[in-house]
């Protein structure tokens, strides 16, 4: 079970501005939010020690760095006890960028990412086949991404 946090108001302000733009500086996200720079740092800080933040990343246009292949894998598992095993094999596959334990038709979904169908297919025929427990997959290859954006927290 998830601690309850005491986020306020100025937390959930702090999270989606970052959320939008992680590069801005606490400086100006304080001016943002009539608080100061020191303010702004305690509270990431606090949000980064509670677990809540988990470092800052880069948006990254894959498509221009050659990779052209996102595809979602509907996983069967032969019995959901052996979650956690292939969990820790399917994470050690460069290419699963999300995995979730779902329910419905499929015992997992994964998102993948590939340079090229080639390698989208040595992944489902060489890698994916090979984990123990995994019954049979489905794939579905993206055409186009239309919608990706974060949650809105703040108040």
């Amino acid at each position: 079970m998830t601690p309850k946090l005491n986020l306020d108001k100025l937390d959930l302000q702090i999270i989606q501005e970052m959320m939008e733009d992680a590069e801005i500086s606490y400086a100006d996200l304080g001016k943002k939010l009539f608080v100061s720079g020191g303010t702004i740092h305690v509270r990431i800080k606090k949000l980064e020690e509670s677990g809540i933040v988990k470092g800052k990343k880069l948006s990254i246009d894959l498509k221009i760095l050659g990779y052209d292949v996102i595809a979602f894998i509907g996983i069967f598992l032969e019995k959901s006890s052996l979650y956690d095993s292939v969990a820790k094999e399917l994470k050690k596959i460069p290419q699963i960028v999300r995995l979730n334990y779902t329910t419905g038709n499929y015992s997992m979904f994964a998102e993948i990412v590939c340079k090229d169908i080639k390698q989208l297919r040595y992944v489902l025929h060489d890698e994916l086949q090979k984990i123990k427990g995994i019954e049979r997959t489905e794939t579905f290859i993206s055409l186009d991404e239309s919608l990706t954006r974060n949650v809105v927290v703040a108040p």
